[in-house]
């Protein structure tokens, strides 16, 4: 193949490229978000609590961050953070998929994000049997009306 090859991937004719017809879809992930938490099914798990991991993906689409370079122009992860800790830490759930779901409506209600995946894991499960982990994921694209 030649440079000027048009199956050539790896090259790219820029008279070709139309900026205007480019979109740039930007993701923002944090994983391993760990926080003391008071959520399971037992009465001992809930009052004595336990360390839980989360993992969040938000789909945000076009921001202006990629032109711009400021933090007002996209979402900010700290603020995701934060947000993820208070809903985790201010009431207890029986189950992951619970905690999951409250998560994702906050985070769809609070950032501009068309859809979050939230996954959150106990590492040290209260179950008789070893495992590295026991985990819950969940999807949740914002509503359209």
């Amino acid at each position: 193949m030649t440079p000027e090859d048009p199956d050539d991937h790896g090259t790219r004719d820029d008279d070709a490229f139309d900026d205007e017809d480019a979109q740039t879809e930007v993701v923002i992930e944090v994983n391993g978000l760990s926080l003391y938490t008071h959520h399971g099914v037992s009465e001992a798990e809930r009052e004595i609590g336990q360390r839980l991991v989360v993992d969040l993906r938000l789909e945000v689409g076009e921001v202006d961050a990629t032109v711009t370079d400021m933090v007002d122009d996209t979402v900010d992860y700290a603020e995701v953070c934060q947000t993820v800790a208070l809903v985790a830490q201010q009431r207890s759930y029986r189950t992951l998929e619970r905690l999951c779901a409250a998560i994702a409506d906050r985070l769809l209600a609070d950032f501009e994000a068309d859809r979050v995946m939230v996954r959150c894991a106990k590492p040290e499960p209260p179950i008789p049997l070893s495992v590295e982990e026991v985990s819950v994921e969940l999807w949740r694209d914002v509503d359209v009306d």
